[in-house]
C-alpha cells in the first residue's frame, strides 16, 4: 500500500471535482498546489488554460503564471510528460521550432514516445487539431489499424 500525501490528496479532490464525481472549486486547489510545486497539478492547470485552442492562451515562459511557464517549471522539478505536453501544445499554437527543442528536452528526460516522435521528426500530424494550424495529414495503413481497434 502506497501512503498518499497531502499534495497527492488534495489533488485526488481536484480531480473528482474536475471530472463531475464531487461538488467544489477544483481551481483554488490547483493553484495552490502548482505555489507548493506539485507537477501533476501544474500541467493540469495549465491544460485548463489552454482548451480554448487559442494560440495566444499559452504565454510566454518568462510569464510565471502563463501555461508555458508552468509546464516548463514541471519539467524542471522532474516530471518527464511535461516537456512533451508543451511540445505539442507549441505544435497545436504553429511553433514548430519550439516543438522541436522541447520535444527533445522530453526525449532527453528520458520519455521513449519523444524519442520515437522526434527521430521521425514530422511537420504534420493526423489529428483533428493539427489541421487548426494547416499541419494536418491522412492516416497511414498502419495507423488506420491502430485506431481501429
Amino acid at each position: 500500500m502506497i501512503a498518499l500525501t497531502r499534495d497527492d490528496r488534495l489533488f485526488l479532490r481536484a480531480d473528482t471535482i474536475l471530472e463531475r464525481r464531487a461538488n467544489g472549486h477544483a481551481l483554488p486547489i490547483l493553484r495552490h498546489l502548482a505555489q507548493r510545486r506539485y507537477p501533476p497539478a501544474m500541467l493540469e492547470l495549465a491544460r485548463w488554460h489552454t482548451q480554448s485552442g487559442d494560440p495566444a492562451a499559452i504565454g510566454r515562459i518568462s510569464n510565471p503564471h502563463s501555461p508555458a511557464a508552468l509546464m516548463r517549471r514541471a519539467h524542471l522539478l522532474g516530471d518527464i510528460t511535461a516537456a512533451q505536453n508543451l511540445a505539442i501544445t507549441l505544435f497545436h499554437a504553429g511553433d514548430l521550432a519550439g516543438y522541436r527543442h522541447w520535444l527533445g528536452k522530453a526525449a532527453r528526460a528520458g520519455d521513449p514516445d519523444a524519442g520515437a516522435e522526434l527521430r521521425r521528426f514530422e511537420q504534420r500530424q493526423p489529428f483533428l487539431l493539427a489541421r487548426r494550424v494547416r499541419r494536418c495529414r491522412p492516416l497511414r495503413r498502419c495507423e488506420r489499424r491502430a485506431y481501429q481497434s
